[in-house]
């Protein structure tokens, strides 16, 4: 227990004082996951992470930055394969954690807590760098096949991944403080628990009963997961619109409801909790159960001829983009102060630093330093202007044009994509990177680049938007998770550079080898969705044709709105733009986990309740994370599994499997004990 000097001094820093290290934190051994890690502190109230805040651990070394770039180069490659090849892109950052933990119990290393957390670091850089990658570039190869005139080559898409990663970086490392410390417990960080418990589970002081735990919900979700994956032996969603009287509704109204049964949503939702989740599925009721109707029943002939899916994307959908777009702005302004303080650091290092009279800050919160970072950051711009002219643009002030955009809107949207990953786990990059290449456009459109030129310099941009912004959310994960642990952020931040290196490259490499072996178009050709709805965009806007931005202009107004009635406006847009499918589940979840810590009278049961569920959740998205990759890969070795059972069938036995899930999560949680 710490006494009241000690509650005032650590308030004192938290504050911006730095203090002494042993004057805030006494002798001792790490520690497991406290029981405020996952809320909100109290006034005069400290976290403690397992790694001892004044002590030094093992964390850079050879093993771990060997082992995360190794890890790096085989997720990059692998992510990019999969994604393109059968349209599934997984997450790589708890699968990572997970084969961290394996190997360094397999070879008995003493204290190996902090290794892994950078293992988890560098080799997280695959997945953010393969979905900035294959969600853009791959579009000049699709358009290249109807405008033989489009070059594309292995240095477009190496800097661009590249530059957009760095961009990433630096841009978020001015937040760090902001969203994973000041906003303790204020965002669930879904993701970033579930990784923070499995690298916490590999701890040697930690639980073996929560280990215990942690493993079986990982098993349970996991095959749960790949066996409706894999084999389809019960609905993975339920859709109203799958059965008669479902059928007739939507022919009436236009009406549909779906959830997804996955464990691993389920798990999301839990520890999104019942707020964000009831917002974010509000976004989604209102485009599905509102919007929807009314369009497919009072709008154009050619409207109501549509399907309920066909409006969502069409329409739906773009609303959404645009209130993501305008909640970015809205929470540039709100963040203002923080940009304010960052900048007037920055400034004052270059002055020459501190008056003298201020100690070492704690190893736990020590970033690179402004200085550096604002120095990076100028050579960083640099090298994209450089990059524009001279490999994408050959006119000095249309790639100057190019370069303002790109910095303006990865800058813009670098808190949404980290606001994002706070609070739903999802990074809504897709979206963001289509807003940006419909304004890059318009604007490159105003000042005479457009045609095949005007192509290449769009997607080019959007590859290093859509990287940048992809990276910002995922770092945001790895800081978090270095947060609760204990992990040095300066070293999180400095070696994610060479991650970004090699997985760029790896990415590059692997999209000219795919191009060259498959193709991304004609009969035989990778299916690159989200590649080919980016070109599908792009081209009509560089070679004439029309771009909704009444519907952008619509979001924009209703994410107003939503700010001045005091509804968070990002939560609800992400629910406008995500399916119906996958923000249903986090509901549930979240009803659950409302459920279950407010069953007792006794508030030290509820706490230990929602802890436990807490767990369990992180199990269930650790599991589908896991086997998810293996559903993939087994797609892709050829292995199709065709069940015989009718819809109707596989709709009750998806409802029954997905009780059972629920029940499961629900009796587990429920059943914790208070050691007296």
């Amino acid at each position: 227990m710490t006494d009241n000097n000690d509650l005032k001094k650590n308030a004192d820093f938290i504050a911006g004082e730095e203090i002494p290290q042993e004057e805030i934190y006494r002798e001792g051994d790490p520690l497991d996951l406290p029981e405020n890690a996952f809320r909100e502190l109290a006034a005069d109230e400290q976290y403690r992470p397992i790694m001892h805040p004044a002590h030094d651990y093992k964390e850079v070394t050879v093993y771990s930055v060997v082992m995360g770039l190794l890890l790096a180069i085989i997720f990059s490659a692998a992510a990019a394969y999969l994604g393109l090849k059968v349209g599934q892109v997984f997450e790589a950052a708890i699968p990572i954690a997970i084969i961290a933990v394996g190997v360094s119990g397999a070879l008995k290393l003493k204290n190996p807590l902090g290794q892994n957390v950078i293992i988890q670091s560098i080799g997280a850089c695959s997945g953010v760098i393969v979905a900035g990658a294959i969600f853009t570039l791959p579009a000049l190869y699709i358009l290249q096949a109807k405008y033989p005139e489009i070059t594309v080559n292995f240095f477009q898409i190496f800097l661009a991944s590249l530059l957009g990663g760095i961009l990433g970086i630096l841009f978020f490392i001015p937040f760090r403080k902001y969203f994973v410390k000041d906003m303790h417990g204020k965002y669930p960080f879904p993701e970033a628990t579930a990784t923070t418990q499995v690298l916490a589970s590999g701890n040697s002081s930690s639980d073996s009963s929560q280990v215990k735990t942690l493993v079986i919900a990982s098993l349970i979700g996991g095959i749960y997961d790949y066996v409706v994956e894999t084999f389809g032996f019960w609905a993975g969603t339920l859709n109203t619109q799958l059965t008669s009287w479902g059928e007739a509704i939507v022919e009436k109204t236009r009406l549909v409801f779906s959830i997804n049964t996955g464990a691993a949503l389920l798990g999301l939702g839990y520890i999104i909790g019942l707020r964000y989740a009831f917002i974010i599925c509000a976004g989604s009721f209102f485009v599905w159960w509102v919007l929807i109707p009314l369009l497919g029943t009072y709008g154009s002939a050619e409207i109501a001829s549509m399907d309920p899916q066909n409006i969502f994307t069409t329409y739906g959908r773009m609303i959404g983009i645009g209130g993501i777009a305008m909640a970015g702005v809205i929470g540039i302004v709100k963040s203002w102060p923080i940009i304010r303080q960052a900048v007037g650091l920055a400034g004052r290092e270059f002055k020459g630093g501190s008056n003298g009279t201020v100690s070492k800050p704690l190893r736990w919160q020590t970033d690179i330093s402004m200085k550096t970072i604002t120095f990076l950051m100028g050579i960083a711009l640099l090298g994209v202007l450089g990059f524009f002219w001279a490999g994408v643009i050959s006119t000095f002030w249309q790639a100057v044009v190019a370069w303002v955009v790109v910095t303006l809107i990865a800058f813009l949207f670098t808190t949404v994509a980290a606001n994002a990953i706070a609070i739903v786990g999802t990074n809504p990059v897709s979206g963001m990177t289509l807003m940006t290449l419909i304004i890059a456009s318009a604007i490159f459109v105003m000042i005479g680049l457009n045609g095949t030129s005007g192509i290449v310099a769009s997607m080019v941009i959007g590859g290093v938007v859509c990287t940048a912004l992809s990276m910002a959310g995922g770092f945001v994960t790895d800081l978090k998770v270095g947060y609760w642990l204990g992990s040095t952020p300066k070293k999180q931040e400095s070696w994610k550079f060479l991650g970004t290196l090699v997985s760029a490259a790896t990415v590059g490499g692997v999209i000219l080898v795919l191009n060259s072996v498959y193709g991304f178009s004609g009969p035989n050709a990778l299916v690159a969705p989200q590649a080919n709805a980016m070109a599908n965009v792009i081209e009509p806007l560089m070679m004439g044709g029309d771009t909704p931005w009444i519907l952008y202009l619509t979001g924009i107004v209703l994410a107003l709105l939503l700010n001045w009635l005091g509804v968070p406006a990002l939560a609800f847009c992400l629910g406008m733009f995500i399916p119906m499918s996958l923000n249903t589940p986090l509901l549930v979840g979240g009803a659950i986990a409302w459920f279950v810590a407010s069953r007792s009278k006794d508030k030290a049961i509820n706490d230990a309740r929602r802890d436990r569920g807490t767990l369990i959740s992180s199990g269930l998205i650790a599991g589908g994370a896991l086997f998810g990759v293996f559903a993939a890969l087994t797609r892709f070795f050829g292995y199709e599994y065709v069940c015989g059972l009718d819809t109707t069938t596989l709709q009750i036995l998806g409802l029954v499997a997905y009780g059972l899930i629920i029940l499961y999560l629900i009796l587990d949680t429920m059943r914790v004990k208070i050691k007296s």
